[in-house]
């Protein structure tokens, strides 16, 4: 028997206001109501669930987005019980007048939009952009489906807005940006923002702003800086944060890469 195992934590991103992973053998949820969206992903097992007295089931092939002030509960559908992770979006996110939807449909058979929200997971404990860059998308893919009108991704073609962008983000390097931010000096949708940065530039604008970073931070280890203060002087949160993203882009650590000068 596995035991009951809990994770959860508040993330520094705008419209969330909590995640939780877990991981349940024989708890079972009594019916109980949230402030928030509940975005769930069930990544093992299956969990049988009452939305406002009627039967749902969420599987790992769909995603479950239960709405706020409507009782739900949960259980295991098999023996062995589940692992998932969850996602709590303020109620503004999607909006109040969404919620019926959602009562009447709270799962989407969406391997497009089961990605994003995975990505996202994996984000929040990186860069703050990247994980509002993430979230934006998978907000308005889940707006789609609440409103019935799913559709391709739409290709941006933005250049102006797009340079300004970089251009902020070059000013930024150190203390970074918040996409809500750069919306709201560029006159655009966050998405858009990152749509037409990534046809432009052919990436997003959260590994633009990483890779000055450690375009930085490869000259101030070269200079004999140690790596924990190369890290913060560069704008990532602390030295894991970096060897992260520089194992990443290099294949070595910052130490190695200083020591081989």
């Amino acid at each position: 028997m596995v035991d009951e195992v809990v994770t959860a934590w508040r993330p520094d991103v705008p419209g969330l206001t909590e995640v939780l992973h877990a991981r349940f053998t024989d708890h079972v949820y009594p019916a109980h109501t949230h402030e928030a969206w509940t975005l769930l992903l069930v990544d093992d097992g299956a969990v049988s669930y009452d939305l406002d007295r009627h039967a749902h089931g969420a599987t790992g092939a769909e995603v479950t987005l239960l709405p706020p002030g409507v009782p739900h509960d949960g259980r295991s559908q098999f023996p062995g019980g589940f692992r998932k992770r969850v996602l709590y979006l303020e109620p503004a996110t999607l909006g109040e007048d969404r919620v019926g939807r959602a009562v009447d449909r709270p799962a989407f058979g969406d391997v497009v939009l089961r990605e994003r929200i995975s990505a996202l997971h994996g984000a929040l404990h990186g860069d703050r952009l990247e994980a509002q860059s993430r979230l934006a998308l998978v907000v308005e893919r889940l707006g789609q489906h609440l409103d019935r009108d799913v559709r391709p991704a739409p290709d941006v073609r933005d250049d102006a807005v797009a340079d300004r962008l970089r251009d902020l983000l070059d000013a930024h390097v150190v203390e970074g940006l918040s996409l809500d931010d750069a919306a709201a000096l560029l006159g655009r949708h966050p998405t858009h923002l990152v749509r037409a940065f990534a046809r432009r530039f052919g990436i997003p604008p959260h590994r633009y702003l990483t890779g000055r970073r450690i375009d930085r931070a490869r000259r101030l280890l070269l200079e004999g800086l140690p790596a924990a203060e190369v890290a913060v002087a560069v704008g990532f949160t602390d030295q894991s944060h970096l060897t992260r993203h520089f194992r990443r882009m290099l294949a070595t650590t910052p130490g190695a890469y200083a020591r081989s000068a």
